[in-house]
């Protein structure tokens, strides 16, 4: 009987020391295994950006319609990233004021790089002869940015060349 008692005993030295050798897998750098932060990003401020710079490229070469198709893609894709950071910031405020402060630092990026993709968007408009549709756009940059923005005077500069308002704006 004391032999058997004797058994978990000697698994415990026995075993104790296979456990000494063991190598935990650590990362030095948390990049490598944030999905969002590899070089392959599906829902960045980067990739609104690709998107733009590919419509870009577009326009250049006449194809309108798949420039139109790329900002509108960015055009989603930051404003659903504004909405995201939004969500996020009024979630922690109170309990970590790091985070809504990252959420409101990416919040904005996202919100000025929605009102560059509204503006191509509305510049494209223009050149289709569609002023009924890049106006919503142009009111919508002001709303996001505030009439005294660069991007917000050229919003309004843009709606009176198209005769939306008569009023010039001077601004601050």
């Amino acid at each position: 009987m004391k032999f058997l008692k004797m058994f978990p005993i000697i698994f415990i030295f026995l075993g104790i020391p296979t456990y000494m050798n063991l190598s935990y897998a650590e990362s030095k750098n948390s990049n490598e295994y944030k999905v969002l932060s590899s070089s392959n990003k599906k829902l960045s401020i980067s990739d609104v950006k690709e998107y733009l710079n590919e419509g870009d490229k577009l326009v250049e070469n006449g194809d309108f319609e798949k420039a139109k198709r790329s900002y509108d893609k960015a055009r989603n894709l930051a404003r659903q990233l504004a909405g995201f950071y939004r969500d996020l910031n009024g979630s922690f405020k109170g309990l970590d004021a790091r985070i809504p402060l990252e959420m409101d630092k990416k919040g904005r990026k996202s919100i000025k790089i929605w009102a560059k993709s509204n503006a191509r968007l509305a510049s494209l408009y223009k050149r289709k002869k569609q002023p009924e549709v890049a106006v919503p756009l142009l009111v919508e940059i002001i709303r996001l940015m505030t009439p005294n923005s660069p991007e917000g005077k050229e919003a309004y500069n843009n709606l009176l060349q198209l005769g939306f308002v008569d009023t010039t704006y001077k601004g601050f």
